[in-house]
């Protein structure tokens, strides 16, 4: 592509014009197309019936043409759709207009209808794309910085990119006044939509909405928690924010520089740069070798929804924490599929190194008190990172005590750090097992279906010959080892700590 680029530039500051084959053989130039995907130029050449060319876009780079063919006019032409396993490719089409080209077609969510007139070669080389090289692949040294999982609150899941600096401060005062603090949640974690501008340094910064990162940073710290921060190895994050290609180190030691103690780097736009394994493990590297050159303690979170076997090498690139999943939702349907069926390789899991579900919806309204209780055990059961995502501010008290529950954080913060799994199925039933550092087993039994069902829990789940002693957690109480079983409501969990011979 980039020598075809070259050509037509070259034709075209030879001649004056581009030498046409087709109509719309030369450079078009996209002044409003919009900001997703950020189209500003289109490029054609045509060799008899060969028609090449690209849509050059701030998201993505050149998008280039794929089965580029006239059709009664117009030019049609497939692009790649990002990862879209639904819809790897879709077609736009370019027509002419008394003034010029519209160019039509779809980019993942984002609709295209944007017109375009002439271009200079000149003109094409100030909008050509500016292409960053990867490093090569070394192993980045992780920072043993996680122990266990990272347990805090996110902006995305109730806010989106409609956050601020008020809100931040309003959510640290929060995770104090409520005893989340204290029960174990010390990340305040800012999602997309801080980014500013780069200034003529090229260095990133906040927008108006935060008009000092660094007096943030000193007012979580000063409330004993600490401060999180989202980017993207893209041109642009998921919310069409400024990301950090081409600026990685810079982007690194600025975050250092804020007072920075958790990034969480998400894929976004890098994933049509970065698409087959190679790529996006040296991306991740990057920022990885990055953050370690900084010298200060930063965990690293890594999000590109599980793809490449992700736990598998998310040490090596110094993460903590990787994405196993898409997005969660704030539904029993989705945090099921994603808790019971989606969340990577057990042996992925353990200290400094944890397979992430993504975050909590516990409190948003989304579900019952009976399936959130299913949301917060199956988390715990997995050693999740728990990353709460409602309005601290709003907690009903029945989800507070969810949250708050001392014997089920302790399982997920357990020192052994082992992914528990289900040990027996029946069809809608589940029993998961998770073995503890002290010895003690932690059981729960998971009803997936829609009527209550009577469930039992049984000393070969433990891995025991008789069990001798139980706890139920949700309820805060010794139960009988010798009666074990329970009527769980649909959607429901039981969840035990267990000890045994």
């Amino acid at each position: 592509m980039r020598h075809l680029l070259t050509a037509l530039a070259l034709t075209t500051s030879l001649t004056g014009t581009a030498l046409a084959q087709t109509r719309f053989d030369g450079v078009w130039l996209f002044d409003d197309a919009g900001p997703n995907p950020g189209i500003t130029m289109l490029q054609v050449a045509s060799d008899g019936d060969r028609i090449t060319g690209a849509v050059t876009t701030q998201w993505y780079g050149p998008v280039t043409m794929q089965n580029a063919r006239l059709d009664k006019g117009v030019l049609t032409f497939d692009v790649r759709n990002l990862n879209d396993r639904e819809h790897p490719t879709r077609t736009w089409t370019v027509k002419q207009t008394p003034k010029g080209v519209r160019l039509e077609g779809q980019m993942w969510f984002s609709k295209i209808d944007a017109t375009g007139h002439r271009g200079t070669a000149k003109q094409a080389e100030a909008r050509a794309f500016r292409f960053q090289t990867l490093p090569a692949w070394a192993v980045v040294e992780q920072a043993p910085l996680a122990p266990k999982p990272p347990m805090g609150w996110s902006s995305w899941n109730k806010f989106a990119d409609k956050i601020d600096d008020k809100t931040i401060r309003a959510m640290a005062d929060a995770m104090v006044s409520t005893g989340l603090r204290d029960a174990g949640y010390v990340y305040v974690n800012i999602d997309d939509g801080w980014q500013g501008k780069r200034g003529p340094d090229g260095r990133i910064r906040p927008n108006a909405n935060f008009p000092d990162m660094k007096a943030l940073a000193d007012y979580v710290h000063s409330k004993g928690l600490k401060l999180g921060i989202y980017s993207s190895q893209g041109p642009r994050t998921c919310a069409g924010f400024e990301g950090s290609y081409g600026h990685v180190r810079q982007d690194a030691q600025t975050f250092a520089d804020w007072g920075i103690d958790y990034l969480k780097y998400d894929l976004c736009s890098g994933e049509y740069f970065y698409a087959d394994a190679d790529t996006v493990k040296r991306s991740y590297a990057e920022m990885g070798a990055a953050l370690r050159a900084t010298g200060r303690p930063i965990v690293y979170s890594l999000c590109e929804y599980g793809r490449f076997d992700v736990g598998a090498w998310g040490r090596q690139v110094g993460g903590h924490l990787w994405r196993t999943t898409g997005d969660i939702t704030d539904d029993y349907a989705t945090m099921a599929r994603i808790g019971f069926d989606k969340n990577g390789n057990p042996e992925h899991t353990g200290p400094n190194g944890f397979n992430d579900p993504d975050m909590l919806e516990v409190g948003n309204g989304g579900m019952s008190e009976v399936e959130y209780t299913t949301h917060m055990t199956l988390w715990a059961m997995s050693a999740a990172p728990l990353l709460m995502g409602h309005d601290l501010r709003q907690t009903p008290p029945a989800m507070l005590r969810l949250l708050e529950n001392r014997d089920v954080i302790a399982v997920d913060q357990d020192a052994k750090g082992v992914q528990g799994k289900a040990v027996r199925k029946d069809g809608a039933l589940e029993i998961w097992s998770k073995p503890l550092a002290d010895g003690s087993v932690a059981l729960a039994l998971f009803n997936r279906g829609d009527s209550a069902a009577r469930m039992d829990a049984r000393a070969a789940d433990a891995g025991f010959d008789a069990i001798t002693a139980a706890r139920d957690l949700w309820r805060g109480k010794p139960v009988a080892a010798d009666a074990l079983t329970f009527d769980v409501p649909a959607h429901g969990a039981v969840m035990l700590r267990v000890k045994g011979r």
